[in-house]
């Protein structure tokens, strides 16, 4: 099996795997993969769970469509990234119910998003900033996403839901499995007096997971 066909098949099991255990419904979301000098995208309007190998869109990183289904309505989301982010390997963009929940919040924080109470998010995504609403698909919510992209690994975007990268395509899937579950204990333990972790920890924790 070639390189390009074994990560066509990782990304239709594992996309397959979020849609089953609900981090995303109907046609919700979208995945990307890079391959070379392109990159491999879910087709519009297609579930994740239900997307095949061949059917995969295939672009170049300045977005021209170059082989497969045509490319979700979010490829400019992310390509923004992969132009920031040359570490990035692969992009997952949820509407997971907790962190779609935690992006519709008043109070939420533009600048950390998502407090520190665990080191688990730290060590995978970093700290997470949060970008005003704008329309699905537009080129401003692409433009928004990318001026935060180079200094974060994710970012929660406002009423709408979050986009993360990874060096692999097993790595971006794993980074959003852990930032859902961060939301998941904010909203668990809303209205509770939360430790969060200290500057010296999350200090360390940035040490570790640049190292």
């Amino acid at each position: 099996m070639s390189k390009e066909a074994a990560l066509r098949a990782e990304m239709v099991s594992l996309s397959g795997s979020l849609f089953e255990r609900g981090y995303v419904h109907g046609t919700a979301g979208n995945v990307s993969a890079r391959i070379g000098d392109t990159i491999l995208m879910s087709p519009t309007r297609s579930s994740l769970g239900r997307f095949s190998a061949e059917t995969l869109s295939l672009v170049t990183l300045e977005g021209a469509h170059i082989g497969g289904a045509p490319p979700t309505k979010e490829a400019g989301l992310h390509l923004g990234i992969y132009r920031e982010r040359p570490d990035a390997g692969a992009v997952v963009h949820l509407h997971a119910t907790f962190s779609t929940a935690l992006s519709c919040l008043a109070d939420t924080d533009p600048e950390d998003a998502m407090p520190p109470i665990t080191p688990y998010l730290l060590m995978r995504v970093g700290r997470v900033p949060l970008v005003p609403y704008h329309l699905p698909g537009s080129d401003a919510l692409a433009e928004a996403v990318r001026a935060k992209a180079r200094d974060h690994r994710a970012v929660l975007m406002a009423n709408h839901g979050f986009v993360v990268a990874g060096r692999t395509f097993s790595d971006a899937v794993a980074n959003a499995e852990e930032f859902e579950e961060n939301a998941k204990l904010l909203f668990i333990l809303r209205g509770c007096k939360i430790n969060v972790l200290g500057a010296g920890d999350i200090a360390a924790l940035h040490m570790m997971r640049e190292g």
